[in-house]
């Protein structure tokens, strides 16, 4: 199973950044690339599902609390989710 470290690393990277011009937006990071940022949860996570199926890839609320990684239980899918 993979862990989320190579994604919370990159991710803590950008931190200063994404805060500085993303504050309360939604971060996508798949590998070692920030994948985009988004206004809506929902629509972060459903361009992180059509891009990298059930992943694993990280979602981030931007400038909240991230000691924990949101993770989505392995049967949500977003509307409009192709396989």
């Amino acid at each position: 199973m993979k862990t989320l470290e190579r994604e919370i690393q990159a991710y803590a990277k950008l931190r200063d950044k994404l805060e500085a011009e993303s504050w309360g937006q939604w971060a996508v990071v798949y590998g070692d690339e920030l994948v985009g940022v988004y206004e809506l949860m929902e629509d972060a996570a459903q361009a992180a599902v059509e891009r990298f199926g059930r992943g694993p890839f990280l979602l981030r609320e931007i400038g909240v609390d991230d000691s924990v990684p949101l993770q989505f239980p392995s049967f949500w899918q977003p509307f409009n989710a192709h396989d």
